[in-house]
């Protein structure tokens, strides 16, 4: 190994280190309560050095959003190789972004929060927060399409507007507020039979007739458990 070569991996060994302090710090208080001199004690540099790898606080908490991401997408990749119809991945890809939420709660509570006007536009890591989830998107469009022509998914629906209707979804269960949780609670239904229950109801919307049975079969088997 030449010394160009190992003081650039010492280089992204540092960058590391720095990201993993700081999402220590970012999973345990708020983005508020979070300081770059918190971060700096915390991975035990100065702060000059943390500018040095990254730009500002908010630079560093988007590092740790994509990190959410990659894991969310990666998910979602696992079900698109599922030799199963279309619809069926399509119910796939809702529980994997279940798991995601009860596996991974703070990315998905960082994610969330970036998505707040607070951050801003300009930011290079915004685009390619977007384009992540973009991505997750248009796999989710792609297995609506599969649907659309094995037959499982409705002819008449359009392959993106459904992934959104899905996607945005999806988002507004898992980042429901708590009020309404209790409220689930009050009635004597558990969160987790609230969002089981979300694919019985919004699956006979767009499946064709064909091909339903076999989405039951699909269930992971805890969610078996308590249906």
């Amino acid at each position: 190994m030449g010394i160009a070569e190992r003081r650039q991996r010492e280089k992204e060994q540092r960058k590391t280190e720095i990201a993993d302090a700081a999402e220590r710090l970012f999973f345990s208080r708020s983005y508020e309560d979070v300081s770059m001199e918190d971060i700096a004690r915390e991975v035990e540099l100065n702060k000059a050095t943390i500018y040095l790898y990254f730009k500002n606080k908010e630079a560093l908490f988007a590092t740790i959003v994509l990190r959410g991401i990659g894991i969310l997408e990666a998910k979602y990749r696992e079900c698109m190789e599922k030799e199963v119809p279309g619809i069926a991945k399509v119910t796939l890809m809702g529980r994997a972004y279940y798991r995601f939420s009860q596996e991974h709660p703070e990315y998905l509570r960082l994610i969330h929060f970036y998505g707040s006007e607070r951050f801003s536009r300009e930011n290079p890591y915004t685009a390619e927060i977007g384009k992540g989830y973009g991505t997750c998107r248009r796999m989710l469009a792609d297995a609506v399409r599969e649907g659309i022509d094995d037959g499982t998914i409705r002819a008449d629906l359009d392959p993106f507007l459904t992934s959104m209707y899905l996607m945005t979804s999806f988002m507004g269960i898992l980042s429901m507020e708590h009020r309404w949780t209790l409220v689930i609670e009050a009635e004597g239904f558990s969160y987790d039979r609230f969002a089981d229950e979300f694919f019985r109801f919004i699956m006979p919307a767009i499946s064709s007739g064909e091909g339903s049975q076999d989405i039951g079969d699909l269930a992971e088997p805890e969610e078996r458990k308590r249906s």
